[in-house]
């Protein structure tokens, strides 16, 4: 078998970083922009570590013309950002604040101007606090309340953006937003997390339908899904019911609707003690079921799960934050296990396979549908030495892996298309405030200077190669 870290990608792949609007922008209060959910909830003591918010984050909205110059000193081909609901349409109802949309054709313009592709994220979790104040996404009215912001920002930038994304990562929104509370809005209702998922299923779909009345046919309609990559503790029947479980709570109750146009009958039947789902209507699941252009999978490390006596709900290892009420509607008799290996910041294990299985399922299950990695990444304490260099190998090692693994799965058939490396650069990380970097560029939050670490300049190489440097070094 060839060494397949000496292949090189295809000649189109696309070489990306990707960011999100509330977690680097900064500027909540400037053109009109009012609250997000999230400037509520990190403003909210004991939410988020150390009291953190991202008022001025990274202060991108000031910085983006050296930050797009940055992107293009290190090679990228293209960039995944997210435009921020509130800061276009501040009530997430009416019409669009000018200011705002201009904020995004400037910085498309700059992309466009430095040959970088720009690929656009409409939501990235940051729901305009008015609309949460009405009922938030388990009213039935705030899909639609998306359509109609879907709508406005494509007829603003579908003329110079081809690549869109409804949604990043709708199991976050639904499930840690509105059942674990680890999340904004901060709500612990396992009922309305399940329902905040079908109505996130109908905006998407909605929204496809309003890009696709608004925008140049060639341009790509995508989603970005955390789909999890779930394992049994063993092969037991009852291990093997409980991994079945929770697939079709993290991966079924999205890509069910949106790729097969029916939700998993047996996420019915597991979630029959939380909801009757009465609230998926007659049509909706024609609405939601859009043909799409591409998928987005966002990958960091697997789950592995055994069936276990139910038990009262807590803290549980599946990583996705400490809360007393748990993420997982229905399912308080499967335990999550920590899996072997290294492990990052975030406490993940670090497994490229769990990336290659995830485009391999995919590859099977959407055949004929382009696939983009939309995330990968890993946070390490990183520091600038005495001489002010940040050198990360473990995150080199990381990007080595899992894009090893992205090209064992192209070589196997699967039609990945592009990468993007999370994240461009340091940022506030949600709950978890500003103690975990991400970033492949580090930014020190004193001053916003931006120093690219060892690990932009290694895959800066990659991207101009289109082949992956040695692991050992940048």
């Amino acid at each position: 078998m060839p060494d397949l870290t000496t292949l090189p990608f295809p000649p189109a792949f696309l070489w990306g970083a990707a960011t999100s609007a509330y977690q680097i922008e900064g500027a909540v209060r400037e053109g009109g922009r009012t609250p997000s959910i999230w400037d509520t909830f990190s403003h909210t003591p004991g939410r988020t570590a150390g009291g953190d918010h991202a008022d001025i984050a990274v202060d991108h909205y000031h910085r983006y013309r050296d930050d797009v110059a940055l992107m293009a000193d290190l090679g990228l081909t293209a960039y995944r950002f997210s435009v921020s609901w509130p800061r276009v349409q501040p009530t997430g109802r009416g019409p669009a604040v000018q200011v705002g949309l201009d904020f995004y054709r400037r910085l498309v313009d700059e992309l466009l101007a430095h040959g970088i592709k720009p690929a656009l994220t409409l939501y990235h979790w940051d729901l305009p606090q008015e609309l949460e104040d009405a009922g938030g996404w388990p009213e039935r009215d705030t899909a639609y309340r998306f359509a109609e912001y879907a709508q406005i920002v494509g007829e603003a930038l579908g003329d110079r953006v081809e690549q869109w994304t409804t949604l990043n990562e709708p199991w976050c929104s639904a499930f840690l937003g509105y059942g674990s509370g680890v999340h904004a809005p901060g709500r612990t209702d396992a009922g309305a997390s399940l329902r905040a998922a079908h109505h996130l299923n109908l905006a998407h779909g909605l929204a496809t339908s309003a890009l696709r009345a608004s925008m140049p046919a060639h341009n790509s309609i995508a989603v970005s899904l955390n789909s999890a990559v779930v394992r049994p503790a063993s092969l037991s029947p009852a291990d093997m019911a409980a991994t079945r479980r929770i697939d079709d709570l993290a991966n079924g109750v999205f890509h069910g609707p949106m790729l097969h146009g029916s939700y998993p009958q047996s996420l019915f039947e597991a979630t029959r003690s939380v909801t009757d789902w009465s609230y998926v209507q007659d049509g909706d699941l024609t609405l939601i079921h859009q043909p799409l252009d591409a998928l987005g999978l966002n990958y960091y490390t697997p789950a592995l799960v055994e069936a276990v006596e139910a038990t009262p709900v807590g803290p549980r290892a599946d990583g996705h934050g400490l809360s007393a009420y748990s993420p997982w509607p229905a399912a308080d008799d499967v335990a999550f296990l920590q899996t072997p290996g290294e492990r990052t910041e975030m406490g993940w294990t670090i497994d490229p396979t769990g990336l290659y299985d995830l485009i391999m399922r995919y590859a099977r299950e959407a055949p004929g549908l382009p696939l983009y990695v939309t995330e990968n990444g890993a946070a390490y304490d990183d520091k600038p030495d005495p001489e002010g260099h940040v050198h990360d190998p473990e995150r080199i090692a990381y990007l080595h892996g899992h894009l090893s693994a992205v090209r064992r799965a192209i070589a196997d058939g699967a039609d990945v298309r592009g990468y993007y490396l999370w994240s461009l650069m340091d940022n506030f990380e949600w709950a978890y405030g500003y103690g975990k970097r991400f970033g492949a560029v580090y930014v020190d939050y004193a001053t916003l200077a931006r120093t690219p670490k060892s690990s932009a300049r290694w895959y800066g190489e990659a991207a101009r190669t289109g082949t992956l440097p040695s692991a050992e070094g940048a």
